[in-house]
């Protein structure tokens, strides 16, 4: 299994984990009603991170032919031989195996619910293949983050259930839109390949529009959910910030500016999960109360 540490994060995009991560913790800050107990917040953190690893994995196995069409992705390290497919499906099942012994370490509940979650982390690379509504399953695959990071510490469904539920629709709409704007730059490589997207059915207006749509709609749900969970100042501190970087990733890429795309996707993205987790780590520990 020894392949050099740098390739290997590169083909799973180590970093992107800033995407998910912050509201996998947020789910945890939530249910413990601020810091949770470091066992809990290590297996979380394996569980996220390991179940994460196994799908990009997964997702550059399973699409390693159409990434050898696609002039953005021909260099990818599975393409280019650097990594082997034999390789990778090791690696992918060490990770899911992780997953799965990190989330019965957390809590049985957890253990089981880990199965639908992986098919669900690894189902997504095969939408594209026959939906244009891919997108929301991506969306769907990180929203299970915060709701299962809560569970992770609550050890059971409890009243306040719902809540978490909140910020994973939020996380959805989020990710859906972001990746719809990312989709842009293979409008015309999908449609060659017969693969299936939004921007590829119904080009970069309607796909702007759309995306515009689903990050308000984050917003409004990311508000609710802070009504519903009475908080205060330090949380909606939070919120402004993140509804001000996704105005910026909106500007980024406006009228057809699609060589900004992967700034607004990588860096951009990468601030809204952090905003958001500050936001409401502050809140429950009294900052700006």
């Amino acid at each position: 299994m020894s392949k050099s540490l740098a390739t290997v994060l590169r083909m799973i995009k180590f970093e992107h984990s800033l995407f998910a991560l912050p509201f996998a913790l947020s789910g945890a800050w939530l249910a413990a009603e601020g810091w949770p107990p470091w066992r809990d917040l290590v297996g979380i953190v394996i569980a996220a991170v390991c179940a994460r690893s196994a799908a990009m994995a997964f997702n550059r196995l399973v699409d390693r032919g159409y990434d050898a069409t696609n002039p953005r992705t021909r260099n990818r390290e599975l393409v280019r031989g650097l990594l082997s497919p034999t390789w990778t499906t090791g690696f992918i099942a060490v990770n899911a195996a992780l997953f799965i012994a990190a989330s019965f370490w957390l809590a049985p509940i957890c253990g089981w619910l880990s199965f639908p979650v992986l098919a669900l982390l690894l189902g997504y690379s095969y939408l594209k293949r026959f939906s244009y509504l891919c997108h929301l399953g991506l969306g769907l695959a990180l929203a299970c983050a915060p709701a299962g990071a809560w569970l992770a510490v609550r050890k059971q469904f409890d009243e306040d259930w719902p809540l978490p539920v909140w910020i994973g629709g939020g996380v959805l709409l989020w990710v859906a839109g972001f990746d719809l704007l990312y989709a842009l730059q293979d409008r015309d490589h999908d449609r060659r390949e017969g693969l299936h997207s939004i921007p590829s059915r119904f080009g970069p207006l309607w796909t702007r529009r759309l995306a515009l749509l689903f990050h308000a709609g984050t917003l409004l749900l990311f508000a609710r959910f802070g009504s519903l969970a009475d908080l205060g100042p330090g949380f909606y501190f939070g919120l402004t910030v993140v509804a001000a970087l996704l105005v910026w990733e909106h500007w980024l890429v406006r009228g057809g500016r699609d060589q900004a795309i992967p700034v607004a996707f990588f860096q951009v993205n990468a601030w809204v999960g952090v905003a958001f987790f500050l936001g409401l780590a502050g809140d429950l520990h009294g900052v700006l109360g």
